[in-house]
C-alpha cells in the first residue's frame, strides 16, 4: 500500500461542454492538500482576451496560476488565434527548464474551439467538444456525454448536472462551482 504524499495538492474537475455555438467552461472550487480541504470557494475558471477566452484549470494552484499568465502572453501576441497561442505555451511548457516542472493542466475555449493542454506538450481538441481534467474528470466527461443528447437541455445545465455527478462521487471536487459562457 503507497502513502499519499500529503504536501501536494490534488485534485480538482474541470469540464468543457460545446455545443451548437456556444461553449461553457465549469470548474469546483475545492483546493485540497492530501486528505484536507485548504478551501472550498477557489475560482479556477476564468475570462482572459478580453473576456474571449475561457480557461480553468486542474493541478497545482500557483503553477496554474503561471500559466493563465504566460497564456494571456500569448493571447496578446496572436490576437484572435486561440490554437496557436496554445501551441506557443505548449512549446514553453515542455522545453522551458522552470516550466517543465509545472503540475497543472488546462482547458481553454474561446468562439470556435475547445482545447486541452497539457506539460508534455499536448494540445487537444475533443472530437465531440466535451473535455475534462482533473480527480473527477472522468466522471464529469461520462455524466455530459450522458446528458447532452436530452432534447431540450441548456448546456449550462448540462455542465451543472454533470459537475454535481462528479461532486458527488470524487472526494477532491465539490459543490460549488464557477461556470462561464460564450454564446454563438
Amino acid at each position: 500500500m503507497t502513502q499519499q504524499d500529503n504536501s501536494k495538492m490534488y485534485g480538482t474537475t474541470i469540464l468543457s461542454i460545446r455545443r451548437d455555438k456556444s461553449v461553457v467552461v465549469i470548474g469546483d472550487g475545492q483546493v485540497s492538500l492530501g486528505h484536507t480541504v485548504l478551501k472550498s470557494g477557489a475560482k479556477k475558471v476564468r475570462r482572459l482576451s478580453g473576456d474571449s477566452v475561457i480557461a480553468g484549470f486542474a493541478g497545482a494552484t500557483a503553477d496554474a496560476f503561471t500559466l493563465f499568465e504566460r497564456l494571456e502572453s500569448k493571447l496578446d501576441k496572436h490576437p484572435g488565434q486561440l490554437m496557436r497561442a496554445c501551441v506557443e505555451l505548449a512549446k514553453d511548457w515542455r522545453m522551458d527548464k522552470y516550466l517543465r516542472k509545472l503540475e497543472a493542466m488546462m482547458i481553454v475555449a474561446d468562439q470556435s474551439i475547445s482545447l486541452v493542454i497539457t506539460g508534455t506538450g499536448d494540445v487537444l481538441e475533443p472530437e465531440d467538444g466535451i473535455a475534462a481534467i482533473g480527480s473527477g474528470g472522468n466522471f464529469a466527461l461520462s455524466a455530459a456525454r450522458a446528458l447532452i443528447d436530452v432534447k431540450g437541455m441548456p448546456i449550462k445545465e448540462v455542465a451543472k448536472r454533470a459537475m454535481k455527478i462528479a461532486a458527488d462521487i470524487c472526494v477532491y471536487t465539490n459543490h460549488n462551482v464557477v461556470i462561464e459562457k460564450i454564446e454563438g
